[in-house]
């Protein structure tokens, strides 16, 4: 088992604190084998097997503690069967009716270290802020960084061989979910198993979770976004696209549908920042998916969509490394994404290549921001390395694998 250690910082900063450890994510990104490597931890600290409660609800065998009094009693009888503190880690947790007062009990009623992991961004609103405010902690996980990526690809015999500009290539093709190095390194296989991880995420997550009748809809609205990655556009464009083809489904209601899919962590939503008037704009936002392999596994991967899948990719490790990401707009100028972490900000224009026919195109919106934050354009070149007045240029795999310290 290979340790995601950046997570696990996370989670060991937290161990035996009154805060319950709400782990977030969509499906299939690690969250499960996350608690496993705490459970492992707690192991190694010496805590008793009996002190450690592990339950999974998306096994059948813990279908009849779905139910709060049920799953309560349960932890409660073996509970009585230990000595000292209680570790209780529940997987997929939003599978439980009435959860929150569960765990809200257990927290009340036993000497307990409490974790929980779910699939919806849905499980931090609502009764949980209420009964739980200021008592529970969000580790967001996110599928893998290339890092990551690299790492699980050298435990796989079948990628270990390949060179750096090949796996980076697989990465943008086939994502960062860390199932994909558990099988035998054949295309075909990898985007079946994608496709069945897409399959179920909209399934159990979007249209059984939202109650949506009209799934047909509501895939058109997803492929319209997989098809727009790195473009602006809103809710209306969807309503007006799809009206187009015959197919009339109101704004409301695609306004509804995305955010289905962004509760579900399917995708993300990403706001324009007015630099010049410093405020949001409302309208022509971007939206990023959380995995890439889902993307080209329902799509088809197309080399023409380069520039958008790289912005995706970098949207996503500025995530990771803890920023707030806005699009920003100066005049009539865009910059691809301005990105805040504390007192600190980060201005990013990605392409492609950088060309002198299209070096004035990227470098001119960063230098119209008359502010001395740092600003960075980034792309696949190896062999330039550009510096306008202050403004770099850098190799986008160079990006991903820089040591943050976050």
């Amino acid at each position: 088992m290979i340790m995601r250690e950046k997570y696990m910082r996370q989670i060991r900063d937290f161990m035996d604190k009154p805060v319950i450890k709400v782990i977030t994510g969509m499906r299939r990104c690690g969250k499960s084998t996350l608690l496993e490597l705490t459970r492992l931890e707690l192991a190694s600290r010496g805590v008793p097997p009996d002190n450690i409660i592990t339950i999974n609800f998306e096994s059948l065998r813990y279908e009849a503690l779905k139910e709060d009094r049920a799953l309560y009693a349960a932890i409660s009888a073996k509970a009585r069967k230990a000595a000292g503190r209680l570790y209780i880690l529940l997987d997929e947790i939003q599978e439980v009716a009435a959860w929150e007062q569960v765990v809200n009990s257990l927290r009340v009623d036993f000497d307990c270290d409490l974790y929980i992991t779910g699939s919806n961004a849905r499980l931090l609103a609502g009764e949980l802020a209420t009964l739980l405010a200021g008592r529970y902690v969000e580790i967001r996980v996110y599928p893998l960084d290339f890092k990551e990526y690299l790492d699980f690809a050298a435990a796989n015999e079948a990628e270990s061989g390949l060179s750096a500009p090949e796996q980076f290539a697989n990465f943008l093709r086939f994502g960062g979910l860390p199932g994909i190095h558990q099988m035998k390194w054949e295309e075909a296989r990898i985007t079946q198993y994608l496709h069945d991880i897409y399959n179920s995420v909209l399934l159990k997550d979007v249209i059984e979770r939202n109650r949506i009748r009209d799934t047909a809809l509501l895939e058109s609205v997803i492929l319209y976004l997989m098809d727009n990655i790195g473009n602006t556009f809103s809710a209306k464009t969807i309503s007006d696209f799809l009206k187009n083809q015959g197919r009339k489904l109101s704004t409301e209601t695609v306004y509804n549908y995305l955010k289905a899919l962004e509760n579900a962590f399917l995708i993300h939503k990403v706001t324009r920042f007015d630099l010049k008037g410093k405020r949001m704009l409302e309208t022509q936002e971007k939206y990023y998916l959380s995995d890439l392999g889902l993307r080209n596994a329902v799509l088809g991967y197309r080399d023409n969509d380069i520039s958008g899948l790289l912005e995706n990719i970098v949207y996503l490790e500025l995530l990771r490394r803890g920023y707030t990401v806005t699009i920003g707009k100066r005049d009539t100028a865009e910059i691809d994404f301005v990105a805040n972490r504390r007192e600190e900000r980060l201005y990013l224009q990605i392409c492609y290549v950088l060309t002198p026919e299209n070096t004035e195109r990227e470098f001119a919106p960063l230098e119209a921001i008359p502010d001395n934050y740092e600003k960075i354009v980034l792309s696949t070149d190896t062999l330039l390395s550009v510096n306008r007045g202050g403004i770099r240029q850098k190799n986008i795999v160079d990006y991903l694998l820089e040591q943050t310290g976050v």
